[in-house]
């Protein structure tokens, strides 16, 4: 089974970050930016990552396409394709990189939906939650594109049931 860490606006926190991947010790990583960290920082170490509207490293690219045991991800932070007001310009750039999975953050709403054949996953945010007072995460599984699972997780490792998503890519 293929299972991916998903995060995004940590906003600084260091310690947090760092037990979230000591708590899952995943191979597949995923920040979509805001971590107000620079692009080398040991806490960020193994993640895909881009910059957000907040991180001041320029090093960070502003996309990213990764493509994990054959199934393509797109990731941004997401102010750069208004996310605030529609999730429709990012899909259609993710679209032109042929991404099933689209990973963004900067709303700091945590919410996984189907979009025609695109999933689009946002974590949240660890520090500074909004529409919920759980600072979330995601892990995301599959054993097969029949069975796609969201999990989000509090940021002390409980499951949020009420925001567990179960599709397919196909």
């Amino acid at each position: 089974m293929t299972r991916v860490l998903i995060m995004s606006d940590s906003h600084g926190l260091t310690e947090e970050v760092k037990t979230i991947k000591e708590r899952h010790g995943l191979k597949h990583m995923i920040h979509c930016g805001d971590s107000e960290l620079d692009m080398d920082r040991d806490e960020l170490e193994g993640f895909v990552k881009v910059g957000g509207n907040c991180d001041i490293d320029a090093r960070f690219p502003t996309e990213q396409k990764v493509t994990i045991d054959g199934i393509t991800f797109f990731v941004v932070h997401g102010h750069l394709h208004n996310v605030k007001s529609s999730l429709m310009s990012l899909s259609y750039r993710a679209e032109e990189e042929g991404a099933k999975i689209v990973c963004f953050g900067h709303t700091h709403v945590a919410g996984a939906e189907k979009l025609g054949n695109q999933l689009l996953l946002n974590p949240g945010s660890i520090r500074l939650p909004r529409t919920r007072q759980e600072k979330t995460y995601i892990i995301l599984e599959w054993e097969s594109l029949e069975n796609v699972k969201v999990t989000f997780y509090t940021l002390s490792g409980d499951i949020v049931d009420a925001l567990t998503y179960t599709t397919t890519l196909r």
